[in-house]
């Protein structure tokens, strides 16, 4: 089936409205309408889910730089699932000349050189060596992660219920659950197939069109919603619906009881898969699918100074510290005086504690710095030259940032109030639930205060707990400076979240000049002497 999807059109700009305290005047992107073009064929395009929207131009007129609104846009409709946001990046990155590597393979690492690796295609760490990196000098990094609070589909998904077919389905992370109900929702991830030679392949798939909805219950057969809220039940209630029930879909006795792919899926499901992979329904031995929302991610509010979309949290750190790392090193001359390692790493599971292979909770960023050094240094390693290059490192830790909500003000503490369209947020917790020292803040904001960029400071109320990012795990588990912070936003969690454009392009300048200048500010402050 043809695959659909948003893409965002530039228009030329109308008038621009009346300005207001603390709003940006429209760009050329704020009065774009939406468009829906039909996908590429395979044949005549590299890319796959991706679409080739180019950053917004430089304004002649003005000296302000390019606006990365578009791309993230774009980014964000790419990257329905972990998977397809890895693999979006591992495509900007390719494109961007960074040499991928394999973890199974030796490395033969050069300086000046740009590489990366992804670890089961939901997560990545990339890199940009300094031409005049030596022995015992930092990494630079900027790490985020790739999944988000969603419902998956249960290994076995199929039932029955009242007449219709139902897709069983498991909530992963701290969801807002309510914000699924009556929403246009569809299927995306990856499915493991096998071949007619007998090996077996990966692939991503994406089902554009609506193909499953959780419908709430009237208002008349439940009176009481409103003054008692809406409290659903998980297993019972949030169960989404694929389609009325069909006699000769129903499975028989002897397909209950076998473990196989037919029988664990509605052969309708196994259907619509197949042929928007291409292959047979027989073919599709496994599967890891999300439930996820339709509606396009895009411009929005009285000015289109907001970003609507899913999953804000956190794809969008993700897009900043990608583009910025891609941004700071596209040039050979930009790494010919660096001395230390650029480097993302992005992970998967942070919404479930990161405890996973592919988490922060692994060894993945540790490792990947362990085999950087031994490559490029070769011989002339010398005594604890691991240890010191930890030493010599500093981490920012980019995971979004809980903004002022104009409805629930005394949701936040007095004096540390952050708002959307006013810079970057840095995270402070005594509690250590954030990894920000005041040395840590120091540094980062030094960067903000050289740019004259806006930022931020967060402290959660006494009374209230603090969430966590992985900031602390790295912090910990590497032993590496960290500081913690995000992008401002509101409704986090939601199915639909939202955050302001202009802290999306504060914060891309902010991480790329924090890649550009880091070094030359870390030698001017020390605190172990």
């Amino acid at each position: 089936m043809a695959l659909l999807r948003l893409h965002l059109h530039l228009s030329l700009p109308r008038p621009p409205l009346p300005a207001r305290p603390h709003c940006a005047p429209p760009s050329p992107l704020s009065t774009s309408p939406w468009l829906w073009r039909s996908r590429l064929p395979a044949a005549s395009s590299r890319r796959l889910l991706c679409s080739t929207h180019p950053a917004s131009p430089l304004d002649a007129s003005t000296a302000a730089p390019p606006s990365i609104v578009a791309g993230l846009l774009d980014y964000l409709n790419e990257s329905w699932t972990h998977f397809h946001a890895t693999a979006e990046a591992k495509r900007q990155l390719l494109d961007a000349g960074f040499k991928l590597l394999s973890e199974s393979d030796d490395w033969d690492l050069q300086p000046g050189g740009r590489y990366f690796f992804t670890r089961n295609m939901s997560c990545f760490v990339a890199f940009a060596i300094g031409e005049k990196y030596r022995v015992g000098n930092g990494f630079n990094i900027i790490a985020a992660h790739t999944d988000s609070p969603c419902l998956k589909l249960k290994p076995r998904s199929a039932t029955f219920k009242s007449g219709h077919q139902m897709v069983n389905v498991q909530t992963y992370g701290s969801g807002l659950w309510h914000t699924w109900f009556d929403r246009d929702l569809t299927l995306a991830g990856r499915v493991i197939l096998k071949a007619a030679d007998g090996s077996f392949k990966h692939k991503l798939v994406k089902l554009t069109r609506p193909l499953i909805r959780v419908p709430t219950l009237a208002i008349h057969l439940n009176r009481t919603v409103n003054s008692d809220g809406f409290k659903p039940n998980l297993e019972t209630h949030l169960v989404p619906l694929l389609a009325t029930k069909n006699e000769e879909a129903t499975m028989n006795s002897d397909d209950k009881s076998s473990s196989s792919t037919k029988a664990a899926h509605h052969p309708l499901l196994l259907q619509i898969l197949s042929e928007e992979i291409g292959c047979e329904s027989d073919e599709i031995i496994g599967m890891e699918l999300n439930v996820c929302d339709t509606q396009p991610s895009c411009l929005g509010g009285g000015n289109n100074e907001f970003i609507y979309s899913g999953r804000l949290d956190n794809l969008a750190s993700c897009y900043c510290a990608l583009r910025s790392l891609i941004d700071s090193s596209k040039a050979a001359e930009q790494l010919s005086s660096e001395k230390a390692i650029r480097m993302v790493a992005m992970f998967d599971n942070e919404e479930v504690g990161s405890d996973s292979m592919q988490g922060a909770g692994a060894p993945t960023m540790f490792q990947a710095m362990r085999r950087i050094v031994d490559s490029v240094m070769h011989q002339s390693m010398g005594e604890g030259a691991l240890e010191r290059a930890i030493h010599s490192s500093f981490l920012v830790s980019a995971d979004m940032a809980h903004a002022l909500h104009p409805n629930y003000p005394d949701k936040h503490e007095e004096c540390h109030r952050p708002e959307l369209q006013k810079g970057l947020v840095i995270k402070h917790n005594a509690n250590q639930r954030y990894a920000t020292s005041a040395v840590t803040a120091f540094l980062f904001k030094e960067i903000a205060r050289i740019h004259n960029l806006p930022v931020q400071e967060f402290v959660v109320r006494n009374d209230m707990g603090c969430g966590s990012t992985i900031g602390p795990i790295l912090a910990s588990g590497v032993g590496i400076r960290t500081v913690d912070c995000g992008i401002p936003q509101l409704s986090m969690h939601s199915i639909r979240e939202m955050c302001g454009k202009e802290d999306v392009d504060t914060t891309y300048r902010h991480f790329k000049a924090f890649f550009e200048m880091f070094s030359d500010i870390d030698r001017k402050l020390n605190v172990d002497f």
